[in-house]
């Protein structure tokens, strides 16, 4: 134990954020990608069309660095091609009008995209999108969060964060039905760090997801994985070092195997109090996992957690799933009826849910409809409605005050952003 949790201690002392101390991206930002700057000090982008492609599109938006992305509209905005993401980033969905923004059709590139902060989007694939590409992948940079983010019908992997990446979060959010016949969550697997905190991972055959490296998994409800299995502990010669700590594991009617497989003696992994509820009776019953490697898939059982920066406060499985079920995805300003559908398939407790390969039939029938809204008042167009800008001191009448930093840390148009959801 003397020399893995020497190399777990330096692993983590050369990608955790340098700072405790340092700006969080937003308010309840937790875990490795906390401190994501995002455009704090680029400017502000508005959305004003749910066009592919062109000047005051999301592809637009998010080409260029040193951006705070705000949306003037609300809908589905069809996408034909991939969208690349570019540095210092961060896409503020809840900033949309109506019932906010999906992206449909195909996926997105974070990969080398720096300091991102993505907060309520829907990101739903399909099989319009191209073969054998993710949902949302990230294959190199560091310092990006993901929070109430609805991920779904990746034609590979859904949401996978592999190779070269330090420092990421995801949290809050919600990794849904990878299409068949792969039908894979997503792939987490790099050496410099994820954290992955209340998430919903849900309909998705295997991969729930499969873990290589440094990782902090707290908090998460998997339901309904496949034949592949649940959480795949790395299956590797590869050293991995993982907190699994109060989880829940859901069994549904795709299930076959049990909730860990594929460990061996290179995943390191320290586990404590996860939930198991295995018989598919409709109730709530799980009790917790035995702690021994035959529980977990035959990883390496270690008696100490890694010193990773966990979620602010830990809860217990069964109040995870429950904080997971009310708010997990695009929960504001509602969820949509995908997402809707989800969690009622999760509270059926093992009698619904399946496995899909075309998201456009039955039972899903497609992203449904998203509504467009109004955008509040907003004389000076720097993102920011009159009305908050007279309550809080700023000049509806001057564009600048917008990326003008606060005595808290933020932007002005941060603060109103934080303002719109809450901080935990």
């Amino acid at each position: 134990m003397g020399l893995l949790r020497f190399l777990a201690s330096a692993a983590l002392a050369a990608c955790i954020p340098k700072s405790v101390d340092a700006l969080l991206a937003f308010p309840g930002a937790e875990g490795l990608g906390r401190e994501a700057v995002g455009g704090r000090t680029g400017s502000v982008y508005h959305v004003t069309n749910l066009d592919d492609s062109g000047a005051g599109s999301f592809r637009d938006a998010v080409s260029q660095s040193n951006r705070i992305v705000v949306f003037d509209v609300g809908g589905t905005i069809n996408i034909t091609s991939r969208v690349v993401v570019s540095k210092n980033v961060y896409i503020a969905g809840q900033s949309a009008p109506g019932d906010g923004i999906t992206v449909y059709g195909n996926g997105l590139s974070w990969s080398n995209a720096d300091n991102a902060i993505v907060r309520y989007m829907r990101f739903r694939m399909g099989r319009g999108g191209d073969s054998g590409k993710d949902g949302i992948t990230i294959a190199e940079g560091e310092n990006m969060i993901f929070d109430h983010v609805s991920v779904s019908w990746g034609r590979d992997e859904t949401f996978s964060v592999s190779g070269d990446v330090h420092n990421v979060t995801i949290q809050d959010s919600i990794v849904a039905q990878g299409l068949e016949t792969h039908s894979c969550g997503g792939l987490i697997q790099t050496e410099y760090g994820v954290s992955l905190f209340r998430n919903l991972y849900i309909d998705n055959k295997t991969r729930n997801p499969k873990v290589k490296g440094m990782n902090d998994f707290q908090n998460n409800v998997i339901y309904n994985w496949g034949g592949g299995g649940g959480y795949i502990a790395g299956d590797s010669s590869g050293q991995s070092y993982a907190n699994i700590i109060n989880n829940y594991f859901v069994s549904g009617p795709s299930t076959t195997k049990t909730a860990f497989t594929r460990g061996n003696e290179n995943f390191h992994g320290y586990v404590s109090d996860n939930y198991y509820d295995s018989d598919k009776d409709g109730q709530l019953n799980g009790t917790p996992l035995c702690v021994k490697a035959s529980c977990y898939g035959g990883m390496d059982i270690v008696s100490e957690p890694f010193a990773y920066p966990g979620p602010e406060r830990l809860m217990t499985a069964p109040e995870a799933l429950e904080h997971v079920l009310r708010s997990a995805g695009t929960s504001f300003p509602s969820r949509d009826s995908v997402d809707a559908y989800l969690v009622d398939e999760v509270r059926s407790y093992g009698t619904k849910g399946q496995l899909i390969s075309d998201e456009t039939k039955a039972p899903m029938n497609g992203p449904g409809y998203i509504a467009g809204g109004t955008k509040p008042a907003d004389a000076d167009g720097d993102g920011i409605p009159d009305e908050w800008e007279r309550a809080n001191g700023l000049n509806p009448n001057d564009a600048s005050d917008a990326m003008k930093i606060s005595s808290s840390g933020y932007a002005n148009i941060e603060v109103y952003l934080n303002s719109l959801v809450p901080s935990s």
